[in-house]
């Protein structure tokens, strides 16, 4: 009877994950709605397609993160809004 008892513990601990991963799910989409009611999606007429389509292209940003070196930057420099770039501004790569 050891055994089953054994095992009962491990379906009870699965259910447990179960549910903690299922919890963590909501959150992680609450959050996300939350991002996108904020930043103006859920009013905008976008299909489910271009919806994925943004999501990729913000998660590729996110995703591909390289170790900044002296030569390289991995944002490209933003003008402040209204104005454009100055020479001083444009990097001429060397």
């Amino acid at each position: 009877m050891a055994a089953k008892l054994w095992i009962s513990e491990l379906d009870a601990q699965i259910e447990k994950l179960k549910e903690r991963r299922r919890f963590l799910i909501v959150k992680s989409a609450e959050r996300f709605a939350h991002a996108a009611t904020k930043a103006g999606l859920a009013e905008m007429d976008l299909s489910d397609g271009e919806l994925d389509g943004i999501v990729a292209e913000i998660a590729a940003r996110f995703q591909k993160k390289p170790k900044a070196t002296a030569a390289t930057s991995p944002q490209p420099h933003r003008p402040e809004a209204g104005r454009t770039g100055t020479p001083a501004a444009v990097s001429d790569g060397g």
